[in-house]
């Protein structure tokens, strides 16, 4: 018999298996208060656990109950206050009552919000579960492969559970014959001469006590690490950061490039970025300046697809890699700057990539920018374009833009 111990680490008063039972069983409950977690944070602690509300109404279960039933007049012994035949008001509360864990009585009863508790791999494990790159192909050996576990023949050594019954009595089958063939040979020739008959039962003695398994038949299916293609991918993180962009459409826009930055590092294990931040020239930096860095001016928006046009012909050929695109922008562009995006974007980059999301954070008034108007006439299943106007869209907008294609 095989005892199995769980030697997780569990906290005080909580067990890790009833835990993952309940994120299993609420998931769904879970995710809805994700986003209202997340317009609360900051950047940096975007990818902290925390507590999520749950209503109690979400997680009760159905259950049966014995009762009376039906309509029932009585007055219990030492009732001082009614008597038989009197009519009770309706209990206050009925209009207007307090929602779950308002905890005002004079609307009524109520009942407290479920709160949980998420540690930050469920909560990323939750954040992610059911994103991924659109139109992901594996294209050529990256340069840390990733391991798989491969089958090469048999060895005479392993655990049980990789043994081969069936290779394992092959060799049994063969190693009888083989033994036993002399024998054999020697007994027919024996009885056709009839002669000495002791010796025959000798032979016939000797070929009963062959083992039917021995440890030299056992076979064991053998595995090997070998390298295997590995999905080689490259994000390229656009942001406009002119003096059109409000402090508050920045924060909108490195939101988003925070929760992608970390879906990207969740999901995948090798996955280059790129960031590029433009005025009216465009360049490539690093995160911390991406994210932090104040610098501000004019806007020129093909300036940074020009680059991007210009690092993959530089570094990463199409067809050794999956390349995808996200630009943030509040639209605002002049003159002939959005028709000159658009067809840069739809004629030479598009080809080449395998996804490209657009994200406006437009002025609550413009429902059409000079950019969104141009990008518009896009038609093409590789791009995709989304206004993010308050923190509560950035969660649900990424969701849309990076959904799980379905099989």
């Amino acid at each position: 018999m095989s005892i199995i111990i769980d030697r997780r680490k569990n906290d005080r008063k909580k067990s890790t298996v009833n835990r993952q039972r309940f994120l299993r069983r609420y998931k769904g409950q879970l995710r809805k208060s994700l986003g209202d977690l997340i317009q609360k944070r900051t950047i940096t602690d975007m990818d902290q656990g925390g507590e999520v509300r749950i209503p109690a109404k979400d997680i009760s279960e159905p259950r049966f109950r014995h009762g009376a039933g039906g309509d029932r007049e009585i007055v219990h012994a030492g009732n001082h206050s009614f008597n038989a035949g009197d009519r009770l008001p309706r209990p206050p509360g009925g209009q207007g009552a307090a929602g779950p864990g308002t905890g005002e009585g004079d609307a009524g009863d109520s009942t407290d919000e479920f709160i949980f508790t998420l540690s930050r791999d469920e909560f990323m494990e939750l954040f992610f579960d059911d994103l991924e790159l659109p139109h992901l192909a594996r294209l050529a050996l990256g340069e840390i492969c990733e391991p798989k576990l491969q089958r090469a023949g048999y060895t005479p050594s392993g655990t049980p559970a990789n043994l081969a019954v069936a290779r394992s009595m092959r060799n049994s089958i063969a190693r009888r014959i083989a033994l036993g063939g002399p024998l054999r040979r020697e007994i027919k020739q024996l009885q056709a001469e009839q002669a000495d008959p002791q010796r025959i039962a000798e032979l016939q003695a000797r070929l009963r006590r062959l083992p039917y398994l021995e440890d030299i038949d056992l076979r064991y299916r053998h595995r090997v690490q070998v390298p295997q293609p590995l999905s080689r991918a490259v994000m390229f993180c656009l942001m406009d950061v002119s003096a059109s962009m409000s402090e508050h459409k920045k924060d909108l826009s490195k939101r988003f490039y925070t929760l992608l930055y970390l879906f990207l590092r969740q999901k995948y294990r090798q996955v280059d970025l790129v960031f590029i931040r433009h005025t009216s020239d465009a360049e490539e930096v690093d995160e911390v300046t991406f994210f932090h860095d104040p610098k501000t001016g004019g806007t020129v928006v093909i300036s940074a697809l020009k680059l991007m046009h210009e690092i993959i012909t530089e570094r990463y050929p199409p067809d050794s890699w999956n390349i995808y695109g996200a630009q943030c922008s509040d639209g605002d562009a002049f003159g002939a700057d959005p028709e000159k995006s658009r067809n840069l974007l739809s004629k030479v980059l598009l080809p080449a990539l395998r996804y490209f999301a657009y994200i406006e954070v437009p002025d609550d008034q413009e429902e059409l920018t000079p950019l969104s108007s141009a990008y518009s006439q896009i038609v093409s299943d590789h791009f995709a374009m989304k206004q993010v106007h308050t923190r509560q869209d950035v969660y649900p907008v990424l969701r849309e833009l990076f959904q799980r294609e379905a099989a």
